[in-house]
C-alpha cells in the first residue's frame, strides 16, 4: 500500500479520471464509478484478490442504508404526483411565500424537515415538489434543487438530534441545548445564502425547466378523469408529512422515553425504511380515489426510475469504500495537525477534507470530533464553537464518492456538471457562511452562555 502524499495524489487522479469518463467520454456514471474504483484500488496497492470484496462491500453497505428507501421513495413520490398532491403543496408554498420567495420557502422547509429526518430520505420525499414549483413559477429547476438540497444538508450536518452533530456535541463536551440553539443560528444564514440566494444565482446561469413532453403529461394528469376526486390541500400535506412525523416520533421517543416496549415499538415504526413503507401502504389506500393514471403505468415508471438510481448510488459507495479503506483520512489529519492554523479554521478544514475524501458527512463529523473533541480545553476554545466549526466543515464539497451526490443528481434530474455547480458548490458556500457565523459568535465569548 502506498502512503503519504501519494494517497492524496491518487485520490485526485481518481476524481479527474471519473470526470473525464463521465463528462468527456459520456460513459454511464455506474460503469465509470466501478471502473475508477478498480483503478484507484490497484494504484493504492490493495492486493488484487481483495479488490472485488472492497467494491462489492461498499456497494452493498451503501444500498443496505438507502436501497429500500430509494425504491419506496420513488413509489411514494409517484403516488403523491399522480394524485395531484404535489401540485397542491406547491400551490400552498407559492401562496405563503409568493413566486419570488418560493426558493426561500423551500430552503426553510428543508432545514425544518432534515432535523428529524435523514438527508437522503428527506430529499427523496420532497423531490416531487421541484418540477412542480419550477413549472408553476417559471424559475429554473436548478434553483429549487439547490434551495432544497442545501437546506436539508446544512440541517443534517449541524443541528442535533441528527446523529452526526449529536456525536459532535458529545465528543466536544458541549451543552446539547445550547449547541442546538447556536447551531440553528449558524445554519439558517448558511442555508439561505448557499441554498436560496446562490440557488437563484446558479439558476439564472443555468436556465433549465421541465421539458415540453413531461410538462404536457403533467398537464394531462391535472385534468380529473371521470369519477376521480380532487385532493384537498390538507390531505396533501398530511400525506407528505406522514413519513416525516413517523421518523420524528422515533427521534423524540429515543430522547424522552426510557427503555421499554413502547419505545421499542416507536423505534420500529419510526425507522426510516419502515416509516416510508407504512407511508406507501397508507398512500395506496388513502389516495386511491385521487390517482389519475393506471397503477401498472405508475409502478413501471417508478421502478424503472429507481433501478438506475440504485446502481449509481451503490457504485458511489464502492468508490467511497476504496478511498476510505486507503487511510487517506488519517493522512489528512496528521498533515493538518502539523500546520499552524487557527483552531476553528483547523476544525473546519479537517471536517471539510474528510467530507470531500471519504464522501460521508457523518463519518467526517464523527472522525474529526473524536480527534479534536478531547483536546478542546488544550486548544483554548469553547466546546460549542469547536463543535460548530466541525459541523460547518461537513456541509459542503460533496463529490461523486458521496451517495448523496447521486441522490441529488438523479432525483433532481441534473447532469453531473449541474450537480457540481448547484449542489457541491452551494454546499461549500453554505458551510463557509456557517463558519463565518461561528466566528461572529466567538466575538461574544464570555458574554453569551456556553461561549
Amino acid at each position: 500500500m502506498v502512503t503519504g502524499n501519494m494517497l492524496f495524489v491518487i485520490f485526485l487522479l481518481a476524481l479527474v479520471l471519473l470526470f473525464i469518463l463521465i463528462l468527456k467520454l459520456n460513459v454511464e456514471p455506474f460503469i465509470s464509478l466501478i471502473a475508477v474504483s478498480v483503478v484507484a484500488a490497484v494504484l493504492i496497492g490493495f492486493p488484487l484478490h481483495e479488490i472485488p470484496a472492497l467494491i462489492t462491500t461498499g456497494f452493498g453497505n451503501t444500498l443496505a442504508g438507502v436501497g429500500i428507501l430509494i425504491g419506496l421513495g420513488v413509489i411514494f413520490g409517484s403516488l403523491l404526483g399522480a394524485s395531484g398532491a404535489i401540485e397542491k403543496i406547491a400551490g400552498a408554498i407559492l401562496g405563503v411565500f409568493g413566486v419570488k420567495k418560493s426558493p426561500t420557502g423551500l430552503t426553510l422547509s428543508g432545514i425544518l424537515v432534515s432535523i428529524p429526518v435523514f438527508f437522503d430520505a428527506a430529499f427523496v420525499i420532497l423531490s416531487g415538489l421541484l418540477k412542480s414549483l419550477s413549472r408553476r413559477t417559471g424559475i429554473s429547476i436548478i434553483t429549487f434543487v439547490t434551495a432544497l438540497g442545501i437546506g436539508l444538508i446544512i440541517s443534517h450536518s449541524m443541528i442535533p438530534p441528527t446523529p452526526g452533530p449529536l456525536v459532535v456535541a458529545e465528543n466536544t463536551g458541549a451543552d446539547l441545548g445550547l449547541f442546538i440553539i447556536y447551531a440553528i443560528i449558524c445554519a439558517i444564514p448558511g442555508a439561505l445564502i448557499g441554498g436560496a440566494l446562490y440557488g437563484k444565482f446558479i439558476g439564472n446561469k443555468i436556465q433549465r425547466f421541465v421539458d415540453e413532453k413531461e410538462e404536457e403529461q403533467q398537464e394531462q394528469e391535472q385534468v380529473l378523469p371521470a369519477g376521480k376526486k380532487e385532493i384537498s390541500t390538507g390531505l396533501s400535506f398530511a400525506m407528505l408529512a406522514l413519513p416525516i412525523v413517523l421518523i420524528l416520533v422515533n427521534t423524540v421517543s429515543s430522547i424522552f422515553l426510557e427503555e421499554g416496549t413502547l419505545r421499542t415499538v416507536l423505534a420500529f415504526i419510526g425507522d426510516k425504511n419502515i416509516a416510508l413503507f407504512i407511508s406507501v401502504v397508507t398512500a395506496l389506500i388513502v389516495l386511491r380515489p385521487y390517482i389519475r393514471v393506471s397503477y401498472t403505468k405508475l409502478y413501471d415508471e417508478a421502478l424503472n426510475s429507481a433501478g438506475m438510481i440504485l446502481l449509481v448510488t451503490g457504485a458511489g459507495g464502492s468508490f467511497g469504500n476504496v478511498i476510505n479503506k486507503s487511510g487517506i483520512g488519517d493522512y489528512l489529519i496528521d498533515t493538518m495537525t502539523d500546520l499552524s492554523i487557527p483552531v476553528l479554521i483547523l476544525a473546519f478544514l479537517f471536517a471539510q477534507l474528510l467530507r470531500a475524501s471519504l464522501g460521508s458527512a457523518t463519518v467526517a463529523l464523527v472522525t474529526t470530533s473524536s480527534i479534536m473533541g478531547p483536546m478542546v480545553y488544550e486548544l483554548g476554545t469553547s466546546p460549542v464553537l469547536l463543535g460548530l466549526a466541525i459541523c460547518a466543515g461537513a456541509v459542503g464539497l460533496s463529490l461523486p464518492n458521496d451517495s448523496g451526490f447521486w441522490v441529488v443528481s438523479r432525483f433532481g434530474k441534473l447532469t453531473i456538471p449541474e450537480t457540481i455547480k448547484a449542489w457541491s458548490i452551494g454546499g461549500f458556500i453554505a458551510g463557509v457562511t456557517a463558519l463565518g457565523m461561528v466566528y461572529i459568535l466567538s466575538l461574544f465569548s464570555g458574554l453569551l452562555p456556553g461561549l
